[in-house]
């Protein structure tokens, strides 16, 4: 029912395709005013970018939000683009998912992977990573089951340590597999443009 609905709201939406650099760019502008923008690789499908963009109270375009993909350095983010530069020693979280899972990477954190935990708590509906040595604590959710008030389940999350760089993934329900399948059908019939639209353009 619920993952219906956020279908729903996907297939009324206004929606722009732009393709350029291996890319197919695609803008979408909701009823409510809300914005969101997707990149996909061309040769793959899969979903590089997703960020969002709301409408502050008086009616400004707020900066965009980035929900999957690195932490865009640009007009929208210069004030962060100092605290996610590459030699940055504190620990940068981003997400990088692949076809059949939702992934996270932190990197700067060079402890052993016996000192992590990784756990999902559903009743705050978000995953908990955090170490026994007490030097680092991090919650964040998954914005795709709450869209679609899917449940959170342990069972989904597994994780390892390589590099510095903590891996974390949860396995895509199939409700979600189902709707992405659905939802590139239709984004592959939109013919794509390389003008209109500089909302796709951004970089």
């Amino acid at each position: 029912m619920a993952v219906q609905s956020w279908t729903d709201i996907l297939k009324s939406s206004k929606k722009t395709a732009l393709i350029s650099d291996g890319k197919r760019k695609i803008h979408y502008l909701f009823t409510d005013g809300k914005e969101m923008s997707e990149e996909y690789d061309l040769k793959t499908d899969e979903l590089i970018v997703r960020k969002w963009r709301h409408k502050s109270t008086l009616g400004d375009q707020g900066p965009w939000q980035v929900e999957v993909g690195e932490p865009l350095a640009g007009p929208d983010t210069s004030l962060d683009s100092e605290v996610i530069k590459e030699n940055c020693s504190n620990p940068v979280l981003m997400r990088k998912d692949t076809k059949n899972s939702f992934q996270w990477r932190i990197r700067n954190l060079p402890f052993p992977k016996d000192v992590f935990s990784v756990s999902a708590e559903p009743s705050d509906r978000c995953i908990v990573v955090k170490t026994s040595n007490k030097k680092y604590y991090k919650k964040f959710n998954i914005p795709d089951l709450d869209r679609n008030e899917l449940p959170l389940e342990n069972s989904a999350l597994n994780f390892s340590h390589a590099n510095n760089t903590l891996i974390i993934s949860y396995k895509k329900p199939k409700e979600i597999l189902t709707l992405e399948q659905e939802l590139l059908k239709e984004l592959k019939k939109l013919k794509g443009t390389d003008e209109g639209d500089v909302d796709c353009k951004t970089q």
